[in-house]
């Protein structure tokens, strides 16, 4: 293959390489490692490689792609789509030819691992006062002496016999109220919204089966959501899907400098937000066995930029100060206007953002952690493709976003992918042996243990994934294969052939599976870089709040987030993710966005309580901060230039090594 070749890029994998025009995208895929499923071996038979590629301007990936970028449609994809049919903009993996420059998405259903989104509801005891109630009524029967409308004389009940004043209804509950009534011999069951004041539905006589909302966590990456019992306040069913604005965008300011560079670029991500997120809808309320239309309120977290998106607002004014926001109130809008087929009557409630880049999302986790009551200082990092940071008690409290990027979450990783069966998501480095043990997600087990490889045949092993990385550094860092800088010693400086030789600097293997047909998985300079820039950003967000509160150390910290939740505390301070803190005193709090949304969802006197906390919040705007790059650039070393974590030295040792790249032939010398 040469340079003129053309370029093919995945999505959400990330993953490219230069193919000779002809080659089929299935084979393009499977010779990058990219996840897509074919049970036919390509025949055209099972369609399982459905794949969906992008046209138009791609600065992110340096291409240009052009509307004759894969063949054209063959006779196998004309006749599948005839009788069975293709979704709009799907193509066939093994029929489509690679023509010129693409971008392909792999969607979740054409994936052989299906993409595991760990936000997971946390067990929390919640005050259950949602906003859409039950009401059952007695109703006066109509009289010719007192003439009067059956509507007047239901909110005659509603008052008298539930003190429920100024209910309104649509022409849709008017249509079936008289032989509602009827049916019911004067007796009703009513559905109050109370924020709105509506009458969302009726049934005749007494009914008691559940009423079911959702807390959305609309995230840059996934999308989760918890379908709950109103009365119960139990979660019934939980799902997520991964964004699909993935491919047009891998963090927040990518996706708007889409929308500034593609006319209309905000209408395309608001679609298909909002596809994915009626999908989503599907798929929990199959799993609870019940219809979208049962679902009758639903509340939404989500950053200032999905936020936008998500009701349609141009995010522009986001990605340039003074990064001034549409509205940074709370919402209650009609799912129908939202385009989300919910019950009819059905509203979102949205939470506040507190500042242009500290989203809503952000402000569901001060809900959730609640640092405005704690008594101690405690700093909760909500970390994701952009981290959001608070840090306070009951005297003050504090917010900032920092910018980590995709890293975390595995892309830009060389070997990197996201959360699915097969990744490597724990390791461990003998530091005298260098050998590396680890476990991979659908498996208890570790890699040197009875039975391993039984256990994971289904899945292999297939890349690292967020979680994975951060140990994988970290402990490259405790067994001396990495130096402070982030530079990985050669064979011959660390003492192990796992250390080879990668370009002008080196790369440690984790696995090599090229035997049997599978990948390398290595860690590569490259990779040590993109975590070394992510936690970095995440350090100096984080020092610049303490700055702020004027304090030099915090008395606790969270980890909130789907991945916060599997990241390991002593790792996170190897890395230098995090300041100085008895490794004690670091939790998680495991997808607290989403557990903000759900007492939301399930507590109407949480929304005024959040609603006040927003306003109290001191925004700190990190762009505008000098002081956040001097944090950045001293926190770019492991774990820090300066910063002397005694309470970490005291239950590690790191290795003083410090490797020159001039010190290995062929190599350039290190940049001061």
């Amino acid at each position: 293959m040469s340079d003129q070749d053309p370029s093919v890029i995945f999505t959400p994998s990330g993953k490219r390489g230069r193919f000779a025009r002809g080659t089929r995208v299935l084979d393009a895929a499977r010779a990058l490692g990219v996840d897509l499923d074919s049970v036919c071996g390509g025949r055209g038979i099972c369609s399982k490689c459905q794949v969906t590629p992008a046209f138009g301007d791609f600065p992110k990936h340096g291409v240009i792609v052009r509307e004759d970028a894969l063949s054209e449609w063959n006779s196998v994809e004309a006749r599948y789509d005839r009788v069975r049919g293709l979704a709009k903009g799907r193509r066939l993996g093994c029929q489509a030819l690679v023509q010129g420059d693409v971008v392909i998405d792999v969607p979740a259903s054409s994936q052989v691992h299906k993409q595991v989104v760990r936000k997971r509801a946390e067990a929390r005891d919640i005050t259950i006062t949602p906003a859409t109630k039950l009401y059952f009524v007695e109703v006066e029967q109509p009289d010719m002496d007192e003439p009067s409308g059956d509507m007047e004389r239901l909110k005659a009940a509603l008052l008298s016999q539930w003190g429920l004043d100024g209910l309104s209804a649509g022409l849709d509950i008017l249509a079936t109220l008289q032989p509602t009534l009827r049916k019911g011999n004067w007796q009703v069951t009513v559905a109050v919204h109370h924020p709105t004041g509506r009458i969302i539905q009726l049934w005749p006589g007494f009914h008691d089966a559940p009423l079911f909302g959702l807390a959305i966590d609309l995230g840059s990456t996934t999308i989760a959501a918890h379908l709950c019992d109103l009365g119960s306040g139990e979660v019934v069913a939980s799902a997520g899907v991964m964004n699909p604005q993935i491919r047009l965008g891998e963090d927040l300011m990518s996706r708007v400098s889409y929308v500034m560079m593609n006319e209309g670029g905000e209408v395309e991500l608001t679609a298909l937000v909002r596809d994915a997120m009626n999908e989503l809808v599907d798929e929990i309320a199959t799993e609870a066995g019940i219809t979208p239309a049962d679902i009758v309120e639903a509340v939404l977290v989500a950053n200032p930029v999905m936020h936008h998106l998500f009701l349609g607002l141009n995010p522009v004014e986001l990605g340039q100060a003074p990064f001034a926001l549409a509205t940074a109130n709370s919402l209650t809008l009609p799912a129908t206007e939202l385009g989300i087929a919910l019950h009819p009557q059905a509203y979102f409630y949205i939470l506040p953002c507190i500042a242009g880049h500290v989203g809503a999302d952000a402000a569901a986790v001060a809900l959730s952690e609640a640092p405005d009551k704690s008594e101690d200082l405690v700093l909760v990092v909500d970390v994701g493709t952009n981290a959001e940071i608070l840090l306070g008690n009951r005297e003050r409290v504090l917010a900032c976003s920092s910018p980590t990027g995709p890293a975390f979450e595995g892309a830009q990783i060389s070997s990197g992918q996201r959360a699915a069966p097969g990744a490597i998501e724990k390791l461990r480095i003998d530091p005298q042996t260098k050998e590396p043990r680890f476990k991979v997600i659908g498996s208890d087990l570790w890699s040197d243990e009875d039975g391993f490889a039984q256990s994971i045949l289904s899945s292999g092993i297939t890349g690292i994934c967020g979680s994975g990385i951060i140990e994988a550094v970290a402990e490259m860092r405790l067994a001396g294969i990495v130096d402070a800088g982030g530079l990985i010693g050669s064979a011959e400086q660390v003492g192990s052939a796992r250390c080879i030789q990668d370009g002008r600097t080196n790369a440690y293997v984790i696995h090599d599976g090229r035997a049997d047909g599978g990948p390398l998985i290595s860690v590569t300079n490259g990779d040590i870089r993109a975590i070394q820039l992510a936690k970095a950003a995440l350090y100096a967000g984080a020092r610049l709040l303490m700055d702020k509160m004027e304090v030099e150390t915090v008395d606790r910290v969270v980890l909130a987030g789907a991945f916060g939740a599997h990241i390991s505390p002593l790792h996170a301070m190897v890395l230098g993710m995090i300041p100085d803190c008895p490794l004690e005193k670091v939790t998680s709090a495991g997808n607290a966005a989403g557990t903000g949304a759900r007492i939301a969802l399930l507590n109407m006197g949480a929304r005024a309580e959040i609603e006040a906390m927003v306003r109290n919040i001191e925004k700190i705007e990190t762009a505008t901060e000098a002081r956040f790059q001097e944090h950045f650039v001293e926190a770019s070393n492991i774990p820090h230039a300066t910063a002397p974590y005694p309470l970490l030295n005291a239950m590690v040792t790191l290795p003083r090594t410090s490797f020159n790249q001039a010190a290995t032939p062929g190599r350039r010398r290190r940049r001061r």
